[in-house]
């Protein structure tokens, strides 16, 4: 079965590490940085990522084949 993932990705990651702040992302280099906390680097993106995939894999989600094949 396919894992449809609903809050894995670098948008999510960057609003619970800096919640509020401006930002603007090009290949993995953050381009835009509008606020006043200092911007978070890829290491700890990639480890809240990695924490956001590990929580939704601990949920026992079932799915409907219709929504399965819409994904």
């Amino acid at each position: 079965m396919k894992k449809v993932y609903q809050l894995y990705g670098i948008n999510v990651a960057m609003h619970l590490l800096r919640p509020n702040a401006k930002w603007e992302i090009n290949n993995r280099a953050i381009t835009v940085w509008e606020d006043d906390r200092p911007c978070p680097t890829w290491e700890e993106i990639d480890d809240t990522m990695a924490k956001i995939k590990a929580f939704e894999d601990s949920i026992p989600t079932i799915w409907t084949t219709k929504i399965l094949e819409e994904t």
